[in-house]
């Protein structure tokens, strides 16, 4: 009577875990969100005889009873979920359906869209001595923000900020940050699809955002990473830690004088 819910990675088949493809060849059962997860990753790791089901088109309560029943029918089911489960991921409420019929839940992490997006612009999202915090957060749309959660209150802390869920909404991100005070050049990168065939970068600014993700026909599908982290010329600038300076000791190198 268990369920396992698992990160399927930003799209492509071998940026998954290696406990969620053994998860995945074992599964008597597979539900997946087909608009989201590549088709070509299930193939790629399920055994022939398993059973697939396609999530796009179902209702929360309808999925949640077709898992159920297959646990319940003794049938090792693998709910598939795109990046990993735990950032907006939808998976609390299925946990809580799935709870009250008595079904144990296990998660296996994955790979965010949010760090595949970060790897294909190269970029560290935290540089010392310039922003040490990333903030994870979305534009508000059809889902309210909590209080004091708004884009523009975030925004005020001038640290690197992951945006998903808002590719539709540019134009109110770009307000919102101009609003907290960030200047209309700090560095912007965009990722379409990110390690899809079909991945798209745009290098951008905080002003110029919407006009380019609109000229790139970006409507969906992407992280916008935002702050002077993704300066695409910040290699040059000298940012440097102390973990590898020479003159810095710490429990497994004796700093030089």
């Amino acid at each position: 009577m268990k369920l396992y819910i698992v990160g399927a990675g930003p799209g492509a088949p071998d940026l998954i875990t290696v406990r969620g493809a053994e998860l995945l060849a074992a599964a008597d059962a597979i539900f997946y969100t087909d608009s989201l997860v590549s088709a070509e990753l299930i193939e790629r790791y399920r055994k022939p005889e398993a059973e697939v089901f396609h999530t796009a088109g179902m209702h929360l309560e309808q999925m949640v009873a077709m898992m159920a029943d297959k646990v319940r029918q003794g049938r090792l089911v693998v709910r598939v979920h795109t990046g990993d489960p735990s950032i907006y991921g939808a998976t609390l409420e299925q946990i809580a359906l799935l709870k009250e019929e008595g079904i144990e839940v296990e998660i296996v992490p994955g790979v965010s869209s949010a760090f595949a997006a970060a790897a294909a612009v190269q970029a560290e999202l935290t540089v010392p001595e310039l922003t040490q915090t990333v903030i994870f957060t979305r534009a508000e749309g059809r889902t309210p923000m909590p209080p004091r959660e708004k884009l523009q209150e975030l925004a005020q802390h001038h640290c690197t900020l992951v945006l998903f869920l808002s590719a539709t909404l540019a134009k109110k991100v770009s307000a919102a940050l101009l609003e907290a005070g960030w200047s209309g050049d700090t560095p912007v990168a965009i990722v379409y699809k990110a390690t899809w065939p079909d991945e798209v970068v745009i290098r951008s600014t905080v002003a110029t955002m919407a006009d380019d993700m609109r000229r790139h026909g970006v409507t969906k599908h992407a992280i916008m990473l935002a702050g002077w982290a993704l300066d695409p010329h910040i290699h040059e600038r000298g940012y440097r830690s102390k973990l590898y300076d020479r003159t810095f000791t710490h429990g497994y190198r004796k700093g030089e004088k």
